[in-house]
């Protein structure tokens, strides 16, 4: 038996109990239980490359780190969309819309930290010509096989560090650099594997080199962690252009931010996404320091609640944004207090960017008041906002299971009191979620 049988009759096995079996002649047994376990990873993360044979997985570590499908495909717009927006003189009737990348191909894409290669073989088929660039020779290998496996035949791999890389470049005509879209997701961990925030402390340094970077592209995308403070990049990075909030089924998943070396930081547009959703995107011009352009005002939430109106929490991407004000005020709802980020208003929105529900009944929290308002309700999703408890806490004391159709929602209201709000998921005919 070959290897690449192996691993095609077993692939749907447990890598654990593989590996404490006995193990045929010819079979490099490492190797194998690598495949396996990359392409059990890849059919859920990504369905589209799971189904091409014969494609090479890295270590485990590079698969958790890689993109997904979802959101490779989001970065493949946008730089898509980056790139004929910055050429002149395009037939329009030459943009290529279709996710595969069919049509006519310009420009050149450079990659700086290739890892995996999910990201870059996305946005490749986009461009005339890409440069994967990566200092792990055995990820080069790796992209380099599966490149041409994925039909990639515009793709050069180069060995080096981000660093290493710049460092050979010599841009002479500033007028004509020789990048469209530069691309880079620096890594995130420490020399001890520790997972890291900070932009400086990543590697490549993305603070130190930006000057560098935009001598080489009038474009450059930079991939950020999701954890990282929006607020304090805008004020690291001097060019920002744009940021991108991308969510995947309702979790911030990542930070894009686009560097053009035309922007001045006086102000930037903010995209607030949530993929997999047919929530509306979210955009919303903010000033260089991340604040709001125009009426974020909202009003309060003070009279009493009642059931029939509607409860809105925004997504993810909003959330993180901090633009949850800006999302009201542009939807005329109210809000219940300046810290609880949720807000209400008395009719269904179609395709509104956040979940909503319709109010059923709330309670305060008094004996008497949880006694009645718990006396059928015996199972439900709670979210605590802006409450003092936490969720497996007030569970307990609550003594209700998790899941079901009903949603409790503890927090706190305009005058500091504190309530609990029981909803449903609306009608699909009173609201498309």
């Amino acid at each position: 038996m070959t290897t690449e049988e192996y691993i095609s009759s077993h692939r749907n096995d447990d890598t654990k109990r593989l590996a404490l079996g006995a193990v045929p002649p010819g079979v490099n047994l490492r190797w194998a239980l690598r495949q396996i376990e990359g392409w059990q990873m890849a059919r859920k993360k990504l369905p589209e490359w799971s189904k091409a044979d014969g494609l090479w997985y890295p270590p485990r570590l590079s698969m958790e780190q890689c993109s997904s499908e979802a959101t490779a495909l989001y970065k493949a717009s946008l730089a898509e969309r980056l790139l004929y927006g910055n050429r002149e003189n395009i037939d329009s009737n030459s943009v290529n819309t279709d996710r595969k990348g069919r049509g006519e191909q310009i420009g050149t894409l450079i990659d700086l930290t290739g890892g995996f290669g999910v990201d870059f073989s996305y946005m490749a088929r986009r461009f005339r010509r890409a440069l994967y660039v990566e200092q792990q020779e055995e990820l080069c290998k790796v992209a380099l096989h599966n490149f041409s496996v994925l039909g990639l035949g515009q793709a050069d791999v180069t060995c080096c560090s981000a660093e290493e890389f710049l460092d050979t470049i010599d841009v002479i005509d500033t007028t004509n650099k020789p990048c469209d879209i530069l691309y880079l997701d620096p890594a995130r961990r420490d020399g001890a594997g520790r997972k890291i925030v900070a932009i400086s402390d990543c590697t490549p340094d993305v603070v130190s080199l930006q000057d560098k970077l935009l001598e080489l592209s009038d474009c450059v995308i930079v991939k950020l962690s999701p954890m990282l403070d929006i607020k304090q990049a805008l004020r690291q990075l001097r060019y920002i252009a744009e940021v991108h909030v991308v969510s995947f089924k309702g979790e911030c998943k990542e930070l894009l931010f686009v560097l053009k070396s035309s922007a001045k930081n006086v102000e930037c547009s903010l995209h607030c996404v949530n993929l997999a959703s047919p929530d509306a995107d979210f955009v919303c011009e903010c000033q260089g320091d991340g604040s709001a352009k125009g009426n974020g005002k909202v009003e309060y939430m003070t009279e009493p609640l009642s059931a029939g109106l509607y409860l809105f929490e925004p997504n993810a991407s909003i959330q993180k944004a901090g633009l949850q004000d800006v999302f009201a005020a542009k939807w005329g709802l109210r809000k219940l207090h300046p810290m609880s980020h949720l807000f209400i208003g008395s009719e269904a929105i179609p395709h509104v960017p956040a979940r909503q529900f319709v109010i059923t009944a709330t309670s305060d929290f008094s004996k008497s008041g949880l006694k009645s308002f718990l006396k059928n309700i015996k199972q439900a999703n709670l979210t605590v906002r802006n409450f003092p408890e936490s969720v497996d806490k007030l569970r307990a004391r609550l003594k209700i299971k998790e899941g079901g159709s009903t949603f409790l929602f503890a927090t706190t209201l305009f005058d500091g009191s504190h309530i609990l709000i029981s909803a449903n998921l609306p009608d699909k005919n009173q609201a498309l979620l």
